[in-house]
């Protein structure tokens, strides 16, 4: 008789241990079946995010090696010399910007400047301030306004993370570099009756002045600093953005800037970046790449972690399922000793024997994935947004900074931390590639938990079989 036509009708015959095989392999594919999907879903909101947010590497100088040279040339000289930055060299901030994984950059170059034949906001109290002499207060040492000097206006945090918008005009490109342009804030404009198409004169502590054409006017919803109060460049009503070059020119600096960021292609590409920059003329005994991909890991940190937890689910449901499984078929071919002895005892060969067990939990194994598939996809959404839930918590719970933190800023240090939304969904569905997953990793497990097991029956001999029977 066909081995197969005995598998089914085997299958058949013990209905109750089929039904305890399908529990088992039905259980294994919706586990496994749910830890593949909710991978793919990881993998996809990964790859949204990272188109979404990007990755930044900033090119500045290496503070704390200028601090070690500082302190030896202290120690060798006997006296002790005041710190002072060094701006990157603009030749080399340049070298990087054709990189096949950069997709933009920005230069920056800030100063403060004072306001020649118009009013900072709030100028009047900083005024005040600096004639009772009162500490920093003064208009001369600080400035009325704060001056970033970019290329791309369009690309600086403040437009990225929507703190400001365009309300009249245009952003500032790289072909308003080395042209006297500006754009300035909607409650600056207003305050001095300024609109596009007028001029305003800075100048330095020097006498140095520039006088800018206002190209756009934009609109900043960033929370006023109470510091403003005693400096009004800090005021962000008073920030204006202008080119690096007009920048350069009220410091006094010639082709350097203060820092050069480069955006990623893609986060993954970050360390691929710097290895290949580290091959550049570029002085790193000087300047140093810091990659800022905080956004990206701060967002993507609870779902990493859960398509991290699904792998792991995947890893031990397949290992302990071919366990149980391989348990089961072993009691099942003890219980059929005599029919093995008898189907050996006319001829049957045992490789078809072997097969036949293999076609019998093959049946069983594809009514249950049959079975998986109708309910994987529920049972994932289910694990998938309580795992992520309870990730997300965690991550809240550990980067919850204490208030008094913020207070612990210099005067002139302002805070770099944005905040972002960690992905708090995931759009779980099952995929074709899921299922052919599903099926790969069940015929693995069927296999090797029907193969090991029936490694017994090609020792036995039908005569040895019979004989022993009871």
């Amino acid at each position: 008789m066909n081995f197969i036509k005995r598998a089914f009708w085997s299958v058949k015959a013990r209905m109750g241990k089929s039904i305890l095989l399908l529990i088992v392999l039905t259980v294994i594919s919706v586990l496994v079946l749910s830890g593949l999907t909710i991978q793919t879903a990881a993998d996809q909101s990964s790859i949204l995010a990272r188109e979404k947010l990007g990755g930044e590497v900033t090119l500045t100088v290496d503070r704390e090696k200028l601090m070690e040279q500082q302190q030896g040339q202290d120690q060798d000289g006997g006296g002790r010399q005041r710190f002072q930055s060094v701006p990157v060299p603009l030749e080399s901030a340049e070298e990087l910007i054709d990189s096949t994984y950069v997709k933009g950059y920005n230069y920056y170059s800030s100063t403060s400047a004072l306001a020649k034949d118009f009013t900072a906001v709030g100028s009047e109290e900083a005024t005040e301030t600096s004639d009772q002499g009162g500490p920093g207060g003064g208009r001369m040492m600080a400035g009325d306004v704060s001056v970033e000097g970019i290329v791309f206006s369009d690309s600086t945090s403040s437009f990225m993370n929507g703190d400001a918008s365009i309300v009249e005009g245009r952003h500032l490109t790289e072909e308003d570099l080395n042209k006297d342009v500006t754009l300035i804030e909607k409650n600056l404009a207003s305050e001095n009756d300024l609109k596009v198409g007028d001029s305003i004169t800075l100048a330095n502590t020097d006498g140095t002045e520039s006088t800018l054409e206002i190209v756009g006017v934009y609109e900043t919803t960033a929370e006023m600093d109470e510091r403003a109060q005693n400096f009004t460049f800090l005021n962000p009503y008073n920030q204006l953005f202008v080119p690096y070059t007009v920048a350069n020119t009220l410091k006094g600096t010639g082709d350097a800037i203060d820092r050069a960021v480069y955006y990623m292609m893609d986060p993954a590409d970050i360390q691929s970046f710097i290895a290949d920059a580290e091959k550049s003329s570029i002085d790193f005994d000087q300047y140093k790449l810091d990659a800022n991909d905080q956004l990206y890991q701060q967002m993507m940190g609870p779902i990493e972690n859960v398509a991290s937890f699904s792998n792991n689910v995947v890893l031990l449901v397949t290992i302990a399922g071919a366990i149980i499984l391989a348990l089961i078929v072993m009691m099942t071919i003890r219980e059929r000793k005599y029919e093995m002895g008898v189907l050996l005892a006319i001829g049957e060969k045992k490789a078809k024997l072997v097969s036949q067990f293999l076609v019998e939990i093959l049946i069983v194994a594809v009514l249950a994935m049959g079975i998986s598939t109708m309910t994987g996809n529920l049972v994932a959404n289910q694990i998938g947004e309580k795992l992520l839930q309870q990730e997300i918590t965690q991550s809240e719970e550990a980067t919850d900074t204490p208030a008094s933190f913020n207070s612990r800023r210099m005067p002139f240090q302002a805070s770099n931390v944005q905040d972002v939304d960690a992905v708090n969904e995931l759009s779980i569905h099952t995929t074709g590639e899921d299922l052919i997953k599903l099926f790969g990793i069940g015929m693995m497990v069927v296999l090797l938990s029907t193969m090991i097991p029936s490694l017994t029956v090609l020792r036995l001999n039908p005569k040895a079989i019979l004989t022993k029977q009871d």
